[in-house]
């Protein structure tokens, strides 16, 4: 008999809610899009992503009433945005709109968060900028005066919804609560945000591991969705949902997402500290950390100018790797993973093909990929054992074939690489598996491996070097990194 599981991801432009058995199987889905504004950007509603969530749940249990036995649901969690913050009034209703991850109004206060971390608690996370959550909590303060008097707890998106199933909003997690200024290391909120930023002690929420049980359905929503009292299991950001529902979750496992950016999550056994700041940490539930950075370039420049004909592109680069030709195809100016240069900008081969820029291009990315894993591995002392991958990159094969024979690694394509996938996860983590690596061993899969092939990987090996060159001549970088044997 099958045990299944409830994820939910709200995100910026709407919620989705799966349903997923015990062995990863994708029962049931529904989700709701919400219009992208400007405004949208800054603030949105919390009564609409809740309205939103539970129309999805509704619709969900109602499309797999008559093929799964809804009293075999044990379980919920949620995902969301990273630095999304709420703050609640005394009844947890929300005093002001959430303020948006990707708000840029409190980029001074995010500056005046970073110096006075780095200042009064270096051991801590310092990297706080405009999307933090922390910088959206002093921001408000100063500004929202009369309102902030009348707050009873800052909580972040994920524990919105959480609140709203089980009645308990006073939980968050340690992935939402990095940005917010909580020390992972020590499990603590530093003194420096109460003595020296205008945030108060009662205002921040407990913090516990994601995967621990917070409390059951409350018994309305329970009667209204027609299933039992299930536990509601704490959540954690996307990018971290994603990472778990790709399967990347022991020491020396690492997930390459490429979407418009690049983004390289995995797991050490140690924190770690990054005195640039490219990389930084979260903290795995099983005290294990899950250390991550993402970077400006990615796939935008794929749409950006190459979606009329792919299917042909990616069938004339098979036959044009290796290309010895450099590409750095960023299509904005700076870098900020895996280094940082405010001034680099992209660039292509000159005189080449269509075919062949799109295919330097694809080079391009997967050596920036193989310099991430280079400064992970020197960082942290620990070697990188597997590389799972997923992202609209990871849709080519033949991009797939750049990277194994870059990497000189085999690379792991995934199959449901959702946050509401790795909510799912989460949920069964706390309620069915007992930890976060038995649950993603049974409820992840890879759709297929690319191997490297010596060849290939030698020629490739001579083309990243000169790739290094080239980004050392811009001043992109300052040099090789060196290995870790």
């Amino acid at each position: 008999m099958h045990s299944y599981f409830i994820g939910i991801d709200v995100g910026t432009q709407g919620v989705r809610v799966v349903l997923l058995d015990e062995t990863g199987g994708t029962v049931g889905s529904s989700e709701k899009i919400f219009p992208l504004t400007a405004h949208s950007r800054e603030e949105q509603s919390p009564a609409l992503w809740w309205e939103s969530a539970f129309e999805c749940l509704q619709n969900l249990l109602v499309c797999v009433r008559g093929s799964v036995d809804l009293n075999a649901v044990k379980a919920i969690s949620v995902t969301s945005t990273s630095g999304t913050v709420i703050p609640l009034g005394e009844h947890n209703e929300p005093l002001h709109n959430a303020l948006m991850y990707s708000d840029t109004r409190p980029a001074a206060e995010g500056k005046y968060c970073r110096e006075t971390a780095e200042r009064l608690h270096p051991d801590g996370y310092t990297g706080f900028n405009a999307s933090s959550g922390l910088s959206k909590m002093v921001w408000y303060s100063d500004h929202f005066t009369e309102k902030a008097a009348r707050l009873k707890t800052w909580i972040h998106a994920t524990d919105f919804i959480i609140g709203k199933l089980c009645g308990d909003f006073s939980i968050t997690d340690y992935t939402n609560a990095l940005k917010s200024g909580f020390d992972v290391g020590t499990g603590e909120w530093p003194s420096y945000l109460t003595e020296h930023l205008p945030l108060r002690k009662e205002w921040l929420q407990s913090v516990v591991p994601s995967g621990t049980a917070i409390g059951t359905l409350l018994p309305g929503l329970s009667q209204r969705l027609g299933i039992n009292a299930i536990e509601v299991i704490a959540g954690m950001t996307d990018g971290c949902a994603s990472q778990v529902a790709s399967g990347a979750v022991q020491p020396g496992d690492w997930n390459t997402t490429i979407g418009t950016t690049l983004v390289v999550k995995g797991v050490t056994t140690r924190e770690i500290r990054d005195p640039e700041g490219r990389v930084y940490s979260h903290r795995h539930p099983e005290g294990y950390w899950m250390p991550g950075g993402a970077g400006n370039i990615g796939a935008d420049w794929v749409s950006a100018g190459f979606t009329d004909s792919l299917e042909l592109l990616n069938k004339a680069a098979a036959t044009l790797i290796p290309t010895g030709l450099i590409a750095y195809p960023l299509l904005q100016q700076g870098e900020r993973f895996p280094f940082i240069a405010p001034h680099a900008r992209g660039f292509t081969p000159e005189n080449a093909s269509q075919e062949a820029i799109f295919t330097a291009n694809m080079e391009g990315v997967a050596f920036v990929e193989r310099y991430a894993y280079e400064v992970i591995e020197n960082l942290s002392g620990e070697k990188v054992k597997a590389v799972y991958t997923a992202g609209g990159g990871s849709n080519s094969d033949v991009w797939l074939t750049i990277r194994a024979n870059v990497l000189n690694k085999p690379v792991h394509k995934c199959g449901n690489v959702t946050g509401a996938a790795g909510a799912a996860i989460v949920a069964a983590a706390g309620s069915h598996f007992g930890t976060l690596t038995q649950a993603a061993r049974a409820m992840t899969r890879i759709e297929k491996t690319i191997q490297p092939e010596p060849a290939l990987t030698e020629a490739y090996e001579q083309q990243y070097q000169v790739f290094i060159q080239t980004l050392t001549q811009k001043g992109f970088i300052p040099g090789p990194v060196p290995i870790i044997h």
